[in-house]
């Protein structure tokens, strides 16, 4: 019933400008379309994700949206450079050198925006 439909993310936020700054100045991503219920952004391959604001509070306890890349070494790199905080964990498999993970095949890495949205870069190979 659902496999043909389009879907997309949805990320709250408690500051809607201060949010929107963060993915235009940091991500270089800015809305598609606005209006007073939030925000959609268009992303790689059609997709897209929607920023809204929201009394609520991100838990940030689990991956809310993922951008898959081609080369995470040079994206985390990227992202840094422009201001971006990774996270930090404690378990073999992350290397806090290059603030990735290596999980088989697949490496990630993880950021909070500044409503507390954890997102996540993902390479896989």
């Amino acid at each position: 019933m659902l496999e043909e439909v389009p879907i997309h993310a949805t990320l709250p936020c408690s500051d809607f400008e201060r949010a929107k700054a963060f993915y235009a100045d940091k991500l270089g991503l800015n809305p598609a379309s606005e209006s007073p219920g939030g925000a959609f952004y268009h992303a790689g391959r059609g997709t897209r994700f929607f920023l809204y604001p929201s009394a609520g509070t991100a838990s940030g306890a689990h991956t809310q949206m993922g951008f898959a890349v081609d080369d995470i070494d040079a994206s985390v790199r990227d992202l840094k450079a422009r201001g971006v905080t990774f996270e930090e964990y404690d378990f073999e498999a992350f290397d806090k050198a290059t603030s990735t993970a290596q999980t088989g095949p697949v490496r990630s890495a993880w950021f909070k925006d500044t409503e507390g949205n954890l997102l996540g870069l993902v390479q896989l190979n």
